[in-house]
């Protein structure tokens, strides 16, 4: 089994026209796994469609988190079980970690939606800039910049998984994080959430989910 880094803090692509309406066209980016997800209610998880500071794998970040805060049952009932073949970072045999994710999303109720926030993104996006650059491991800013643009309450770091469904299950998941940081972090009280997304050093890739009310 590949092991993962994730680590916890509780506490500029530009899509023109053309690229919008290929994107709005996709549809919900959970509808391989169950039509259900294709319902238009669930319009309102991509609530980063027309910012344009985010990548589009960074808005997918956010609608696929939205997707799990608006219906939990559903993403417990149509995306857990397929984890393996989503992700081969989690072990779905682990009592404590997987099996206590299904058992949390299977009765939790609905959560706001997040949506995004400029003051988070450039948060994220330094961190990831920085660190991604001398392969640093931590939520430490390590310049200057950094510190005068660092704006979260809570802060997720994920390292070496590029597909945005898999950041937020391996986040979900939290295997091997015995407080579960990440995932009170993803299912936590938040209204606001800008990721960031980038190459790493050591690892490969970067995310950085930064969080505020």
């Amino acid at each position: 089994m590949k092991r993962l880094l994730s680590i916890i803090l509780v506490v500029l692509t530009t899509l023109d026209v053309t690229g919008k309406e290929v994107e709005a066209k996709k549809g919900s980016p959970l509808a391989k796994f169950s039509s259900e997800w294709n319902d238009p209610r669930y319009k309102v998880c991509n609530t980063a469609a027309d910012v344009t500071y985010l990548s589009a794998k960074e808005k997918e970040i956010i609608y696929v988190l939205n997707l799990a805060r608006m219906n939990p049952q559903l993403f417990c009932k149509t995306i857990l079980p397929r984890v393996p073949e989503i992700t081969g970072f989690i072990d779905t045999s682990d009592e404590y970690y997987y099996k206590s994710l299904v058992k949390q999303m299977s009765t939790m109720q609905p959560l706001p939606i997040l949506k995004p926030d400029m003051k988070c993104f450039n948060s994220a996006q330094c961190h990831v800039t920085s660190t991604g650059k001398t392969g640093y491991v931590g939520h430490d800013r390590r310049t200057p910049e950094c510190r005068k643009v660092q704006y979260y309450r809570g802060e997720c770091c994920q390292y070496g998984v590029d597909d945005p469904l898999g950041i937020i299950l391996n986040l979900l998941v939290d295997e091997n994080v015995e407080s579960l940081g990440h995932r009170d972090i993803c299912l936590g009280s938040y209204t606001k959430m800008s990721p960031s997304y980038g190459p790493h050093k050591q690892y490969g890739s970067i995310t950085v989910l930064d969080f505020d009310r």
